[in-house]
């Protein structure tokens, strides 16, 4: 049995570029005599068929961007489409979003279902279970094909794509450097599991501060959630957590959460405690979003710009398909996008 091939290993081979070998195998008036049988000898040689994901060798270019996000109730990612549809829809080109549910599976099938013939590229940000399953075959082959993928927030090093994200690492460090500014000497961190890429950056972001401020990382002040839990039960489940933190080290004095949701139930459980915001406790979310300006009291927060993040996704995605480059060794840019700090009440 022969074995199966890409369209970019049959460009490797024959040393041309993956538009070539695309065009050669459409009979494309542009490709000449020689190249063309030369490609299609070599492709029915080794039995190459394009399959269901990303066909570069659709006839039509549909003026449509897919974009796949892990949920869709959830104020950054909303901020995020908003930003790519203002973008796409000034250069001519429509939005089709796909969700994934947080699930392997269904970004899968998400991306198998747009890329046959609806969709000319993707945004998107990486489901947790594909972080955690380190299996990303499904990017690899619809590059291979000659999709082009921008990838967003959850990022993976592996895949040679495109890449916007948000300086995670600098945006924690500066949100416990404050409370540490402010007088905090027992700084909290409420997490997520190691396989997020966010959480870890978050994470590190945290104890560079506490090193820089030769204070001593405590493992007992680090509280780790599972998030992958259904949400009614993660929230309860969450705040029994964090009324344990409290209660196990009751001279905290300072919160860093990684997202809103971990910050705003903080809050709600030192008041359950009876601490004062932020008399006896400062707490510092990330994650700019409409429940952290209208919490009692206010949350400060780390700003991500996520309508930035999606507006810079679509131009690099558009240009990408408007500027078809030829050569075998593209390049790939990563854009980081820098953090704000929004003071509020939760600190002084």
């Amino acid at each position: 049995m022969k074995r199966k091939i890409t369209l970019k290993q049959i460009a490797k081979e024959l040393d041309v570029s993956i538009s070539t070998v695309s065009k050669a195998l459409r009979n494309s008036p542009e490709i000449s005599d020689d190249t063309k049988q030369k490609v299609q000898a070599f492709a029915k040689l080794y039995n190459y068929r394009p399959n269901n994901i990303a066909l570069s060798l659709k006839n039509r270019k549909t003026n449509t961007i897919g974009i796949i996000i892990p949920e869709i109730v959830h104020h950054f990612f909303s901020k995020v489409i908003r930003g790519v549809e203002l973008v796409a829809n000034k250069r001519g080109y429509n939005v089709i979003i796909g969700l994934s549910n947080e699930s392997f599976s269904k970004e899968v099938i998400n991306m198998e279902m747009l890329a046959n013939g609806s969709i000319d590229g993707f945004i998107l940000s990486i489901s947790k279970e594909t972080q955690q399953l380190q299996d990303f075959h499904h990017f690899n082959e619809t590059m291979s094909q000659g999709m082009p993928i921008v990838m967003f927030d959850r990022v993976v090093s592996e895949i040679k794509c495109d890449k916007v994200i948000v300086d995670d690492l600098n945006g924690a460090k500066n949100a416990v450097e404050k409370l540490i500014l402010n007088g905090c000497k027992s700084i909290a961190l409420i997490t997520t599991k190691d396989y997020v890429s966010v959480g870890k950056l978050r994470t590190q972001g945290y104890l560079e501060a506490l090193q820089d401020h030769k204070m001593t990382p405590k493992a007992n002040l680090i509280l780790k959630i599972d998030d992958t839990l259904d949400f009614e039960e993660r929230i309860d489940k969450l705040e029994q957590e964090i009324e344990q933190l409290f209660k196990s080290n009751t001279n905290i004095d300072g919160v860093f959460a990684v997202n809103e949701l971990y910050a705003l139930s903080s809050m709600k459980v030192a008041r359950k405690l009876g601490l004062n915001i932020p008399n006896d406790l400062q707490v510092i979310g990330f994650t700019d979003g409409v429940l952290s300006k209208h919490a009692t009291p206010s949350l400060t927060t780390v700003s991500q710009h996520a309508q930035q993040m999606g507006e810079r996704a679509a131009d690099l995605l558009i240009d990408k398909l408007e500027n078809e480059i030829n050569t075998e060794e593209e390049e790939f840019q990563t854009i980081v996008i820098a953090t704000d700090l929004i003071e509020r009440e939760s600190t002084k």
